[in-house]
C-alpha cells in the first residue's frame, strides 16, 4: 500500500489531505484546512495531526508559468529536448530574464491540428521559490512536487470519454483543458478566491472568517434575481471576480477546436453556493458541476462529500504521490535517499526501541580477530563485496566508452555547423546586394505614401461616429443608461453608463468588445451609488478606423 501526504499551500491557508492506494482502491485518511501566520508552525502541525512524521509528502509549485512548443514527432529523444532549450531559451531573451534561475520539465501529447508534430506543454518555475517551499519542509520526506495545473486532472476518471475544462479557482485560477483523455492546454488567470477573501478579510480583519462567509454565501441568478441584492453585503466583493473567471472560460471555450463536453468546478470558491448554476447561466450549452473526486463513492464514509471538494487540490497532489498523475512534471530533484527501498530509510531504534532490517543487516562483528578462520558468512560478505567492486570497474569502462563516443559525435555535429554557418554567410551576403538594389524603390514607394497618407487621415474619420452610434443603438441591453459620450484624444472615446445590474453592463461592455465596436476596450468595476442601486461604470476604447 502507498501512503502519501498531499500539500497544497498558498498566501495564508493550506490544504491537506493523506491518501492510501492498494492496488485500485484509493482513500483519503485524513484531510483539513488551517488558516496560518507562520507556515513551518502550520506544517508542523498537520504532520502531527496526521501522523505523517515519516510519510512521502507531495507539494504544489509556486507561481509556475506555462508554454507551449510544437515539433516534430520523428525527431529523437535528445533532439526534441534541445529543440525546446532554445525555445525556452528564446522566451526568456525577449522577456530580459536569466534562463538559469529556472528549474523546467516537460511532457509531450499528440497535436491535434497536424498528425505529424507532437506538442510540449512545457513548465518553468523560479528556482528561489522552489528552494524556499523545500526549505519550509525541511526535515520531511518531499516525494513531489508538481503544477497544481496539471495535478488537478488526477480527480477525473480516465475511463469516461468526454473533453472538459476543469476551472481551480485557488488563490490564482487555472483552467486545463483535457480532450480525448489527455491534457492539452492549462490557462492560468490572476483573477482567484485570493482577490474574494483579501476583500472580505479587510472588512472582517480575518482570513478564515472570510473563507467561512463565502461558504455561507449564495450566489443570485436570474431565476431568484427578484431576492433584494442587499441580502448578502459581501456579493460585491465576489461577484466581479467571478464575472472575470466566467468570461476568461467563455474565451476558452470559444477559442477550442475541440467541442468541451463538461465543465468542472473546484478549488476555494468552489464552496460559494450556487456558483455551478451562475456558470451554467453563462455557458448554457455545456453542463457546469462542481469537481467531485472519482473515487469518492467508494468511501465508506459518513463525511459531507462537499468536505473532501474543498480539500482537491490537496487531495489530487497526494494521488500524484502515489504513483498517478503526469510523469515528468516532478520539479523534486531524485535523491539517493529517495532511491533507496523503503526499510533503508527506516529509523534504527526508534522510540518503540526496535531495531530496522538495515541495522540487522549491517550488525556485523566489527571487534572480530583477524587471525580467526573466517566463517561462512564472513566469505559471503567478502564475496559480495568483490562482486560490487566489479560491477563499479565495467560501469566505469562503459562510462569511458560512451563518454569517448558521445565527444565524437560532438566533434562530427561542430564540423557539420561550421558547414552551414559557411553557407549562411553566403546568403547574408546575397541578401544585402539584393537590399542596396531595393534601396531605390523604397524612397520612391515613401513618396507615395506620404502622398495618400493626408487624404486617408480625412477619409477613416468621415463615417466612425455615426457608426459608433449606430452599433451601439443596437447592442445596449435593456436596463442600460449612456450618460454620456465623448470623443476625449484621438480615436479615443470614453463611455458614460449605469445600470441596475452588474451583469447587464458587463454585457454591454462584453458586446462592444466581441463586436470590435471599440478597440482595447477598458472599464473599471463599477460603484454603486448610495440608495439609488446605481451602478456607474466608465468604458474606454479606440475607434476602430484605419
Amino acid at each position: 500500500m502507498s501512503t502519501c501526504l498531499g500539500l497544497y499551500v498558498e498566501n495564508n491557508v493550506i490544504k491537506y489531505a493523506k491518501v492510501s492506494k492498494d492496488n485500485d482502491n484509493i482513500k483519503i485518511d485524513s484531510f483539513g484546512i488551517k488558516f496560518y501566520d507562520k507556515l513551518n508552525e502550520a506544517i508542523k502541525q498537520v504532520i502531527e495531526e496526521t501522523y505523517s512524521y515519516k510519510t512521502p509528502i507531495s507539494i504544489n509549485l509556486s507561481n509556475e508559468q506555462y508554454n507551449y512548443f510544437y515539433l516534430f514527432s520523428l525527431l529523437n529523444k535528445k533532439d526534441m529536448q534541445n529543440v525546446v532549450n532554445t525555445e525556452f531559451e528564446s522566451i526568456c531573451y525577449d522577456n530580459s530574464v536569466n534562463k538559469d534561475a529556472f528549474e523546467t520539465r516537460y511532457v509531450l501529447v499528440n497535436d491535434l491540428e497536424d498528425k505529424e508534430k507532437v506538442k510540449a506543454i512545457h513548465v518553468s518555475a523560479n528556482k528561489a521559490d522552489i528552494a524556499k517551499k523545500e526549505q519550509q519542509l525541511e526535515g520531511y520526506r518531499i516525494a513531489s512536487e508538481t503544477p497544481i495545473g496539471t495535478s488537478i486532472a488526477n480527480l477525473i476518471d480516465d475511463k469516461i470519454n468526454e473533453n472538459v475544462l476543469i476551472v481551480n479557482i485557488e488563490e490564482k485560477t487555472t483552467i486545463t483543458t483535457i480532450v480525448d483523455k489527455k491534457i492539452l492546454n492549462i490557462e492560468t488567470i490572476e483573477d482567484g478566491a485570493a482577490q474574494i477573501l483579501s476583500n472580505i478579510s479587510v472588512k472582517e480583519n480575518s482570513y478564515s472568517k472570510a473563507y467561512e462567509i463565502c461558504k455561507n454565501s449564495t450566489i443570485y441568478t436570474q431565476e431568484g434575481k427578484d431576492l433584494q441584492y442587499e441580502e448578502n453585503e459581501y456579493l460585491d466583493d465576489i461577484m466581479p471576480t467571478l464575472y472575470n473567471i466566467v468570461t476568461s472560460v467563455r474565451k476558452v471555450v470559444d477559442q477550442s477546436l475541440n467541442r468541451i463536453d463538461k465543465i468542472y468546478l473546484t478549488g476555494t470558491a468552489s464552496v460559494i453556493n450556487n456558483i455551478d448554476i451562475y456558470f451554467q447561466e453563462y455557458l448554457k450549452d455545456i453542463k457546469c458541476e462542481i469537481l467531485k473526486p472519482y473515487f469518492i463513492n467508494n468511501i465508506q464514509t459518513k463525511i459531507n462529500v462537499k468536505d473532501y471538494i474543498e480539500v482537491n487540490s490537496a487531495i489530487a497532489l497526494a494521488l500524484d504521490g502515489v504513483g498517478q498523475g503526469l510523469k515528468g512534471l516532478n520539479f523534486k530533484k531524485e535523491t539517493l535517499m529517495d532511491k533507496l527501498p523503503e526499510w533503508l530509510t527506516m529509523d534504527v531504534g526508534g522510540k518503540s526501541g526496535k531495531t530496522s532490517k538495515l541495522a540487522s543487516k549491517l550488525n556485523i562483528r566489527l571487534d572480530m580477530n583477524f587471525n580467526e578462520k573466517l566463517t561462512a558468512g564472513e566469505i559471503g560478505l567478502i564475496r559480495i563485496a568483490v562482486g560490487i567492486l566489479m560491477l563499479i570497474l565495467i560501469y566505469s569502462g562503459i562510462s569511458m566508452f560512451l563518454n569517448k563516443e558521445i565527444q565524437n559525435k560532438n566533434d562530427e555535429i561542430q564540423k557539420a555547423t561550421q558547414e552551414v554557418n559557411t553557407q549562411i554567410a553566403k546568403i547574408n551576403t546575397d541578401t544585402t546586394q539584393l537590399r542596396n538594389n531595393t534601396s531605390k524603390y523604397k524612397s520612391m514607394i515613401q513618396r507615395l505614401e506620404d502622398l495618400t497618407s493626408k487624404t486617408q487621415e480625412k477619409n477613416r474619420r468621415k463615417n466612425a461616429i455615426p457608426t459608433l452610434l449606430n452599433q451601439i443603438m443596437y447592442v445596449i441591453p435593456k436596463g442600460v443608461q449612456i450618460t454620456s459620450i465623448q470623443n476625449t484624444s484621438g480615436d479615443t472615446i470614453v463611455i458614460n453608463a449605469q445600470s441596475y445590474n452588474y451583469e447587464q453592463l458587463g454585457y454591454f461592455k462584453a458586446k462592444i468588445k466581441e463586436d470590435d465596436i471599440l478597440l482595447n476596450v477598458v472599464s473599471n468595476s463599477g460603484e454603486r451609488q448610495g440608495q439609488t442601486g446605481l451602478i456607474k461604470t466608465v468604458i474606454e476604447g479606440s475607434l476602430p478606423i484605419g
